[in-house]
């Protein structure tokens, strides 16, 4: 009896833990941002190595998550572009999938790099010095890995599969997006929404988090209805576009969702560094997160909506 009765609570503390364990974690998160924004990665720069090492990362913690390989046989969709006086700079998004046998398709993405030493910039930024990035966007690469890990160990196969890029090139002017939107590894049509984190590690209460994207779909309101989290408020923006990867893929009629914590003094400075992390608040923004996505999912079909129309129903 005393042995049933053991077993029995073992199974129930087990039961416990491991609900837990795949849920959004403020230590992980802590973790993640810390490596990313080490000095050790110097910024992970476009075309450097310190871009190269979060991108071998990323793709590491895919592959331990048990994604699939989201290109072909590989977790990279390399790219090369031109900006300004530079020409043939190399990036590469780390794509993974985690195939749930569906119809449709979630993306969620961020982007990894970050300004590196501020060579690519002329002279915006102080060239030679590490801009760590650790709000923009090691915060939205964590997020991205939490969710990973939500949706492998949470114990339900969902009515969706999911797409995880970390995109290359952001900085540069949306590069890895616009990339991938132009040469998708999945048709765009079977894509239910796409869901981008930039910068959700500096939570400010006097105000909220912002989400954009809420009039690109025709279901929105009604996903984010009762959407609601404790300790954590938000306010939505319509728009589809924006200064980050959602852009391209609104703009290839795709209906989206941005999660940001809003500029800081520390933005595209060498001081945005991981002691000003707010952990504990991204861990609650992505459990608000996951609240959206779940009553996302309870749709078979949103229905995009693009700024002609929008435009049209303001007359």
């Amino acid at each position: 009896m005393k042995y049933l009765l053991f077993l029995a609570t073992a199974a129930t503390v087990y039961s416990t833990s491991y609900a837990q364990d795949y849920q959004p974690s403020a230590s992980r998160i802590q973790k993640t941002v810390g490596y990313l924004a080490s000095n050790k990665l110097k910024g992970r720069g476009t075309n450097e190595k310190g871009g190269i090492k979060a991108s071998n990362y990323v793709a590491k913690q895919f592959k331990q998550a048990g994604l699939m390989p989201g290109n072909g046989d590989s977790y990279f969709q390399d790219f090369t572009f031109d900006r300004k006086e530079h020409h043939n700079l190399t990036s590469r998004n780390v794509i993974g999938f985690l195939d749930n046998g569906a119809a449709k398709t979630i993306i969620i993405g961020a982007h990894y790099d970050h300004l590196g030493t501020a060579a690519l910039f002329d002279g915006k930024y102080p060239v030679g010095q590490i801009h760590n990035g650790a709000d923009d966007n090691a915060s939205g690469v964590a997020g991205l890995l939490e969710l990973v890990r939500y949706f492998t160990e949470n114990g339900q196969k969902e009515p969706f599969n999911f797409l995880f890029i970390s995109f290359g090139g952001e900085e540069m002017g949306l590069q890895g997006s616009k990339y991938f939107t132009s040469n998708p590894t999945i048709p765009l049509t079977n894509v239910h929404f796409m869901l981008n984190m930039d910068m959700i590690g500096r939570y400010n209460e006097e105000r909220g988090i912002g989400i954009g994207g809420y009039a690109t779909a025709q279901e929105w309101p009604a996903v984010f209805k009762d959407a609601q989290e404790p300790g954590i408020h938000y306010f939505t923006d319509g728009s589809g576009k924006g200064a980050s990867d959602h852009h391209n893929f609104f703009m290839h009629q795709v209906p989206v969702i941005f999660l940001h914590t809003g500029p800081h003094d520390d933005y595209h400075k060498p001081t945005d560094d991981v002691e000003k992390l707010k952990a504990k608040e991204e861990a609650l923004i992505l459990k608000l997160g996951i609240q959206l996505i779940t009553n996302a999912m309870k749709y078979t079909e949103l229905h995009y909506v693009g700024e002609e129309k929008k435009e049209e129903e303001k007359k």
